[in-house]
Formats: structure tokens, C-alpha cells, sequence
């Protein structure tokens, strides 16, 4: 790591920041300061981003924003919150904060938090590699438009990710998977290993596991029927958009309906956006209405769509989309979400916010 940009509504605010974090972060590191409201900076030969920000303002967030559109892809974002408030937090969700820090904050805090990038950075080990491009090129080869599933070929490719899972680590997994361009080999990738290594750290047994992860591959299947340039976009969806995709559940349920997979699969398939408290779809389903194989599926599932990497937002840290999990309260099943946080803390053990 050469170059940290540290954004600021307040640059002489921020200089003793960027003085200090220069020198405590050995190697010849350049901290340069840019001013939010002033010229374009060249975000895109930064190592790291870290915004100190006072303005939560929807212009502050747009500008930001662009900033990050414009560094290079995977580009870590530190967000300093200088005040610890519901709004404060928002903002760095809406950034898409790797990671958050709050006040009162001081640089060996800051330091910790950009050097833990540098240290994590680095090639996915190949095992991790070989086994994440052949687990897409099996995903490709099974879920095809206009062309029948089979239950066998599913399950191989289930087996098959549970054991890179369990060779590679769920860490090197994530890492590997998320190199992928294509959005939904990424998510369902990424789904499917958390799965699978959610299982085995609830401790269940071959087939328990098998079933576990077999559901997270086939969760989103239905979304071979949304076009690729949505499914891709580099950016937010509009309501068009999103009620296409929102049609997911209901095709793969159609899908697979007939074909021999069994009602908890199917029911996966068509429910896994449903919430506890009735604000889900398709079928705005509550509590005792959704099995526990989807309670289980849905919060992987959210999981690992904040810690996805897209051209548009870094991925988050662990335990930054732990704590939005925990925040889902009424709407998240809590003991799925308190018995998942081992998978989280696996490959990220830091919280987002340490005050």
C-alpha cells in the first residue's frame, strides 16, 4: 500500500489526521488530503480511500461516491464518524464502508484498520482459485435457460463446493469467489460456501450439511431468466428493474416444480426473500410460515450480498454486514443470526465500529 486519499469536508480539519497516519504507517506511504467540495482527485491510483466527513448530506454521499466509482475495483473504504448516530452509521452503509470507525477515534486505531487491507492483500492461494473457477464452470453447466434440471448433476456440484469449502477455508473461499465479474456466479457462489461452512459450524452431520448447502445452490436459480444487463448493472436498479428481478422466487419455483426436488428445496427457492415480519416477497410471509431451512438460506443469502464485491462498491468487512444483520431484528430469525456470527468472524474478526 503507497497511497491513501483521505477525503474530507474539512481539510484543515483533516491535515493533522493525514500527517499523523503518513508517518505511523511505515514504508513511504503518501497520505493526501482532498477536499469533498473541491477539484476531482485521482482516486483511482489510491490504495486505500478513508472519508472524514461531517456532512451526511445526500450531495456529501453522491460525491463520495463518484469517488469510489473512480478508484480502482476492490479499493478498500474506511468511513470516520465523527459523531455515533443512527445517521452517521447510514452513511457508511450507503457508501458501502468496508469499514467504519467511530469518535472518539485516534491514528493507531485508523492505522490498525487501513493496514489490516494492506495485510489481507495479496494472491487468493490457488487451491482456493482452481476450486472457486471449476465450482463456476459447474454452476454454468447445470443451470442453464430452457434446459431442465437435474437433481444429480446439482448434487455433485453441491459435494463438490462442500469439500473446496472445507479444504480451502471459508476465508480463502470468499476471497476467491469474489474475483468473479459475472454478479450472480459471484452471489451464488459466495451463498453457497457460507452455507456450507455454516453448517459445519453448527455441527451438523453429511447429510444435514449436504442439505444445507445444496439449498444455497439453488436458491437464485430462477435468476437465469432476468437478462445479464441487469443482472450486471453498474448500479442501482429502477423499479422496472427490480420488479424483474423480484420475479426470481417465482421462476425457479416453477422451475424446479416436477423435476424431483423435494418441498423444502422447492419451498428455499420461492421463499428465501421472506421476512419474519411479513415485508418480504413473493408471498409476504410471516414467522411460523417460514421453515427453518429458509431462515437459515435468507440470512447467507443477505450476508453474502453485503460482502460481495461489485464494480460499483467495495465489499464489506464480516463483521460490518454482521452488524447489519443484527440490526434486522424482528425481520431475521436472531438465533440464525447470533449462530451464524463464527462464519462472519471467521475471515473478518474485527467489529466496523469500536468506540
Amino acid at each position: 500500500m503507497n497511497r491513501i486519499l483521505l477525503i474530507s469536508d474539512n481539510p484543515r480539519r483533516s491535515r493533522g489526521l493525514a500527517q499523523d497516519l503518513a508517518r505511523d504507517l511505515a514504508g513511504g506511504i503518501d497520505c493526501e488530503i482532498h477536499d469533498l467540495y473541491g477539484d476531482e482527485a485521482a482516486a483511482g491510483a489510491a490504495d486505500a480511500l478513508v472519508t472524514d466527513v461531517d456532512d451526511f448530506s445526500a450531495e456529501a454521499v453522491a460525491r463520495v461516491r463518484r469517488l469510489v466509482g473512480r478508484a480502482r475495483r476492490g479499493t478498500p473504504l474506511v468511513v470516520l464518524m465523527n459523531q455515533d448516530s443512527s445517521r452517521a452509521r447510514l452513511f457508511g452503509v450507503a457508501l458501502g464502508a468496508s469499514r467504519t470507525l467511530c469518535a472518539p477515534f485516534d491514528v493507531a486505531r485508523l492505522r490498525d484498520a487501513v493496514g489490516a487491507f494492506a495485510d489481507e492483500a495479496g494472491p487468493v492461494p490457488l487451491a482456493a482459485a482452481r476450486s472457486s473457477d471449476a465450482a463456476r464452470r459447474i454452476y454454468g453447466s447445470i443451470f442453464v435457460a430452457e434446459r431442465p434440471i437435474a437433481e444429480a448433476p446439482v448434487d455433485a456440484g453441491t459435494d463438490f463446493v462442500g469439500r473446496a469449502v472445507r479444504e480451502t477455508g471459508i476465508r480463502d473461499w470468499v476471497r476467491a469467489v469474489q474475483r468473479f465479474d459475472d454478479a450472480t456466479h459471484q452471489h451464488c457462489l459466495l451463498v453457497t460456501g457460507l452455507a456450507a461452512a455454516f453448517a459445519r459450524s453448527l455441527g451438523l452431520g453429511d447429510l444435514e450439511c449436504h442439505r444445507l448447502t445444496k439449498a444455497a445452490l439453488l436458491h437464485d436459480v430462477g435468476k437465469i431468466h432476468v437478462p445479464s444487463a441487469i443482472l450486471n448493472k453498474p448500479g442501482k436498479l429502477d423499479a422496472n428493474e427490480m420488479a424483474i428481478v423480484r420475479r426470481h422466487p417465482d421462476e425457479g419455483y416453477r422451475m424446479l416444480a416436477g423435476q424431483g426436488f423435494g418441498p423444502e428445496m422447492l419451498a428455499v427457492v420461492r421463499s428465501h426473500h421472506e421476512m419474519l415480519d411479513g415485508s418480504g416477497y413473493p408471498d409476504r410471509l410471516k414467522a411460523d410460515d417460514i421453515p427453518d431451512l429458509v431462515r437459515l438460506i435468507t440470512v447467507c443469502d443477505i450476508y453474502a450480498a453485503l460482502i460481495e464485491r461489485r464494480s460499483y462498491k467495495p465489499p464489506m468487512t464480516g463483521e460490518a454486514a454482521f452488524a447489519i444483520l443484527e440490526g434486522m431484528s424482528g425481520r431475521l430469525d436472531p438465533a440464525v443470526v447470533t449462530a451464524f456470527r463464527p462464519v462472519a468472524a471467521a475471515f473478518t474478526p474485527r467489529f466496523p465500529c469500536d468506540a
